[in-house]
């Protein structure tokens, strides 16, 4: 495979400095989503972009900068959209609606991009700061929507603190299952693996 050349000066275009930041995360994301973090460099990112490699060493100094704000930036913009839509339901319904979005076609991005923002976790302390951060703020909108449906009398749990972390475990496991396809799993059992969850762990159950 050839090496990527720089974009020659005469066809690139002068934008303010947040613009071309914008510009190699966005560019950085694409390449992601193709080839994983390990395939992504300098150059690539560059090229993409429609910027030179110095204006890369610029803005960032390191590759390792520039995944990182990548993934954060479009983990931050899903979470974003996903919990937008539910802000005006009852518990019950933010729930189902939760999880009927967590599994779709347009997710999968979502989900590969998640596990690799895991797996670089291991080896780089500000990814794992901020996977744990974003992790937190998962746990506690999950933990938020099921102590709500309890204190309504939605939701019948003796520890909505477990019930989430189950419910959070259940998901990444169902994500990586359907990725993976080991053993196969479609999306939308997924999402009945996860509703018969909520029925059989919150739902009270009816009057004898």
């Amino acid at each position: 495979m050839k090496t990527p050349r720089a974009v020659p000066a005469e066809q690139r275009v002068r934008h303010p400095t947040e613009v071309r930041r914008q510009l190699i995360v966005r560019a950085a994301l694409d390449l992601m989503a193709e080839r994983g973090i390990s395939g992504v460099n300098a150059r690539e990112i560059a090229k993409q972009a429609g910027v030179s490699p110095g204006t890369v060493s610029y803005h960032f100094a390191s590759v390792r900068e520039i995944l990182a704000e990548a993934i954060t930036v479009t983990i931050e913009e899903y979470y974003a959209t996903l919990t937008a839509g539910i802000q005006q339901r009852t518990p019950t319904e933010a729930l189902r609606a939760l999880i009927d979005a967590l599994f779709t076609d347009d997710t999968e991005r979502h989900w590969r991009l998640w596990f690799e923002y895991w797996w670089s976790g291991n080896s780089d302390e500000d990814f794992a700061a901020r996977q744990a951060a974003r992790y937190a703020d998962w746990h506690a909108q999950i933990h938020a929507i099921i102590a709500a449906g309890c204190d309504a009398d939605e939701f019948s749990c003796a520890d909505p603190d477990e019930v989430t972390v189950r419910f959070v475990a259940l998901v990444d496991g169902l994500a990586l299952q359907w990725l993976r396809g080991a053993p196969s799993l479609t999306a939308e059992q997924a999402r009945e693996h996860l509703h018969r969850f909520v029925v059989d762990s919150l739902m009270p159950a009816p009057n004898s």
